[in-house]
């Protein structure tokens, strides 16, 4: 993660989580470490997986006490193997201890979201197709799964909803219609922002393409259907898919022709990898 990100936006989060984990004390650690003494922890792979979220792991530590020591062997996008040694952590021991479950929490959250996205992004390897996140992400950890996608081999669609226009079919009905969001939507939005819309009938897609909508998200369509809308858009506008989209069905879906296809899975259904903290000793100062 880039390091003026990393401070800006990341830091305060992982603060907020050290706080929601210790409200007043550590107790189990300070009654078996009552002071300071160094010590180190191996960081070890226990499943297959791709890493993501290391400098994360390592900031939690770094924030607890900037003189602790984290030294890896792997880097973010690196495939790992039950057993293999990640890294170490060497510091006091009683920041070791208290920062130990939000370090992993992070990292295992954010790898298992990477292996899942590479293993998607497999499946969709020279067809052409861009695959893209959703914003179907933890609350307040937003900012370290889209990271994690993007490690994973996917691409980030938009991150908040101050970064793009895209009309969803509550949005249609508060308009009134297609054609009057997407015209509202070209009046008021600067004029660099493409205008996206999300449409579920081909009748939708005719009314989408004529109002001159940039790109077009076909929800929940069959295969067939969409096979239909690219013939009816015919290169007037970007196309997307989108809709329960899985490692287990989306293969299906590479020869549809469209441009993007969108998975909220990535981040939602993504299991963690699992990675612990093991071997904890002291060591000479």
């Amino acid at each position: 993660m880039n390091s003026i990100t990393m401070k800006l936006q990341a830091d305060e989060l992982i603060r907020l989580a050290l706080q929601e984990d210790i409200t007043s004390e550590d107790v189990s650690t300070n009654a078996v470490m009552p002071t300071a003494q160094q010590g180190t922890v191996d960081l070890i792979a226990k499943e297959d997986g791709i890493m993501a979220g290391l400098d994360v792991y390592a900031r939690v530590f770094t924030l607890l006490d900037p003189a602790t020591v984290v030294t890896f062997q792997v880097k973010d996008g690196d495939r790992v193997k039950p057993g293999d040694l990640i890294g170490t952590v060497t510091g006091d021991i009683r920041v070791l201890l208290s920062g130990e479950r939000v370090a992993l929490n992070y990292l295992q959250r954010m790898s298992g979201i990477a292996t899942y996205t590479r293993q998607v992004a497999d499946l969709l390897e020279g067809s052409g197709v861009t695959l893209l996140d959703t914003r179907k992400t933890t609350p307040n950890c937003r900012i370290f799964e889209k990271y994690a996608v993007r490690v994973g081999g996917g691409c980030n669609h938009r991150y908040n909803l101050s970064d793009g226009v895209l009309l969803k079919d509550n949005h249609i009905g508060a308009a009134g219609s297609i054609t009057n969001a997407i015209q509202m939507a070209k009046a008021y939005a600067p004029f660099v922002r493409k205008i996206e819309i999300e449409v579920e009938t081909l009748e939708q897609v005719k009314e989408a393409v004529d109002a001159g909508a940039d790109i077009i998200m076909l929800d929940n369509m069959t295969p067939d259907e969409m096979r239909e809308a690219i013939k009816i858009i015919d290169g007037r506008a970007q196309t997307e898919c989108s809709g329960n989209v899985t490692k287990e069905n989306v293969a299906r879906l590479v020869s549809v022709g469209v441009d993007y296809i969108s998975s909220g899975a990535l981040t939602h259904s993504a299991p963690i990898l699992d990675i612990s903290m093991k071997n904890l000793h002291p060591v000479n100062q």
